[in-house]
């Protein structure tokens, strides 16, 4: 009997694109460097998402969970991204859980111009990233625009408890 491979390009079916490379390093980052890179990424890409963004229309539908973090002292609120991160069970983690991918995105975006501001807690002065959320920034900087704003969905998207799924 003659078996005939059908994939004609063996190492297509290992290979990895730039978008799931980036999210694994991302993935395989401690919770504070996972934020870290958030944040960073946030600055130099999220100038580029404005508020006009998929979703920022619909951030409403997070206004109140978003006005309980501001609420928060700047150590909930660490704690609070901390916990978003971590998968936490908690009722504020399961509210972001149910948001949808456009508006998770959304909601850190306001969270990122709210640091900014002071409002939620900002980046430490002088803060040193680790080698390898260096290296995730970096990489994800080199994307193509549209690869950087799916790396930012798929980022986030999973971060909280979804206690629907």
């Amino acid at each position: 009997m003659v078996t005939t491979n059908i994939n004609t390009n063996p190492a297509a079916s290992t290979s990895v694109g730039p978008v799931d490379a980036t999210i694994e390093q991302f993935r395989q980052l401690s919770t504070d460097d996972q934020l870290a890179a958030l944040w960073y990424i946030y600055v130099q890409v999220g100038k580029s998402i404005t508020p006009a963004a998929p979703g920022a229309a619909r951030l409403q539908l997070a206004e109140g969970l978003l006005n309980q973090v501001k609420e928060m002292t700047h150590q909930e609120q660490l704690e609070f991204m901390r916990n978003l991160v971590e998968h936490v069970n908690i009722p504020a983690t399961r509210a972001y859980g149910v948001l949808s991918t456009n508006t998770k995105l959304a909601f850190w975006y306001r969270l990122a111009q709210w640091m900014e501001e002071g409002i939620v807690i900002p980046m430490p002065t002088g803060y040193q990233m680790s080698k390898a959320a260096a290296q995730l920034v970096a990489k994800a900087e080199s994307l193509e625009f549209n690869q950087q704003i799916t790396v930012l969905r798929r980022m986030v998207v999973d971060m909280g408890i979804d206690a629907l799924a």
